[in-house]
């Protein structure tokens, strides 16, 4: 791997090709199983280090924070370093987090090791799509970037499975400011806001710095293209209804249901399977029919899969929330890689590690906010209702997919747009 692969359109034969792709995928396998594999722990997890929920989902919303901050420095780093040297360092960064993680004694050194995986699992990731992106030819995108979404979209889900297997049998080390402190302060307090109006302003500033740079560490302007803009938007609502969904159910399972590690990986089994399933098949109806039905069919199926778990009551069987679960994660399946795609599609080669390093590192921000944002709500309902009725978490998880359902109307919005390039 070089990189005139990538900026200078050096062609590859149909036997490196391959090779390089299940390269990034059995690497991108190892490292995204790692950003959920921790939800299903958390309960143990909070026991023997003796913290609060609040602080534990760190291990989750923090680990895809690093990740989001990593990622738009690829773009600069796929340009400045060989691809190989980059890949083989972002291998090391991972495997040492990794070690970390499994050797530690209490929460901060945990949380330490989180930190490196997730630098390394953004550099993965990012040098994954860009490379995949340059080496296939258009018409052959959607079906390989519906493979390449076995890794981003069904590791992160089948994780939580694995990690309840290996707490029960096992323990939780063989799994191995304004965001994290939702679920502890309020969303208006001082010290969120205060936070969250500094991060706007750092955002601001870098933009205009990156606007009148010559040669800019990031190039914003691609996101000119309304194509990748409405991409970007979907891909942060389903990464948002994905994690917070991955650490919002051991909760429910585990305290509220009282049932065991395994059983709350179990849960999520079968959305796991049909997404792992179904993001090739996606792939492949995109290169056929484009991205709208796609789009269309996925936003109503979240729509009624939210709203039905949001009536959920305490007595309902699991089973019946597992189902639900699974048309869930089948219709984000559907549209996680083909609005990847899509969204690339006017993008010059050029820019394509920019406008990965943006996709990527925004879709990082929003499974960090709705881990932390989800927690939040659920919590803050909770602690609403108090004794004032019975079992008030149950409460707290039917209100944050009511806040799901909400938000999915969003993805119906962009398909009512009727916009030309849809």
């Amino acid at each position: 791997m070089n990189n005139n692969i990538i900026y200078e359109g050096e062609k590859v034969t149909e036997r490196e090709r391959t090779l390089i792709f299940i390269n990034f995928i059995i690497s991108c396998i190892a490292s995204s199983m790692l950003t959920t594999a921790l939800t299903t722990a958390l309960p143990p997890i909070m026991t023997e280090f003796k913290i609060d929920f609040n602080t534990g989902q760190w291990l989750t919303s923090g680990f895809s924070l690093f990740i989001a901050i990593i990622t738009p420095l690829s773009a600069y780093l796929i340009t400045s370093i060989k691809t190989k040297k980059l890949y083989c360092l972002a291998l090391l960064f991972f495997i040492i987090g990794l070690t970390i993680c499994a050797c530690s004694p209490n929460f901060w050194i945990m949380m330490l090791g989180r930190i490196i995986q997730g630098c390394g699992n953004g550099l993965i990731t990012a040098m994954g799509q860009v490379i995949i992106l340059t080496i296939y030819p258009p018409e052959k995108r959607g079906t390989v970037m519906g493979w390449f979404g076995l890794s981003l979209g069904f590791a992160p889900i089948i994780a939580p499975t694995l990690a309840g297997l290996l707490v029960d049998y096992i323990a939780f080390g063989g799994i191995t400011l304004a965001v994290g402190n939702m679920g502890k302060y309020k969303f208006l307090s001082f010290q969120v806001l205060i936070l969250l109006i500094i991060g706007i302003i750092s955002i601001v500033l870098f933009v205009k710095r990156q606007l009148h740079l010559k040669i800019p560490f990031l190039d914003v302007r691609v996101l000119k293209d309304s194509q990748l803009s409405i991409s970007i938007v979907s891909i942060v609502l389903v990464q948002l209804f994905l994690y917070g969904s991955t650490i919002i159910f051991p909760i429910y399972v585990q305290e509220l249901k009282k049932e065991s590690a395994t059983i709350s990986g179990l849960v999520i089994l079968p959305g796991s399977l049909l997404m792992a399933l179904i993001s090739p098949i996606a792939g492949k109806i995109y290169d056929k029919f484009g991205i709208k039905y796609l789009l269309l069919i996925s936003s109503v199926v979240i729509i009624i899969t939210n709203l039905s778990l949001f009536f959920i009551n305490i007595n309902a069987s699991i089973w019946i929330v597992a189902m639900i679960q699974a048309f869930r994660c089948l219709a984000l399946g559907l549209i996680f890689t083909p609005m990847i795609t899509w969204g690339m599609t006017n993008v010059p080669k050029t820019k394509t590690s920019d406008a990965t390093a943006l996709l990527n590192s925004i879709r990082n921000v929003g499974g960090a906010i709705g881990s932390a944002l989800f927690v939040s709500i659920m919590t803050g309902v909770a602690n609403t209702i108090g004794s004032k009725k019975e079992n008030p978490k149950m409460y707290g998880f039917n209100f944050v997919f009511l806040t799901m359902t909400i938000f999915s109307f969003i993805l119906l919005f962009f398909v009512k747009l009727n916009i030309e390039f849809i």
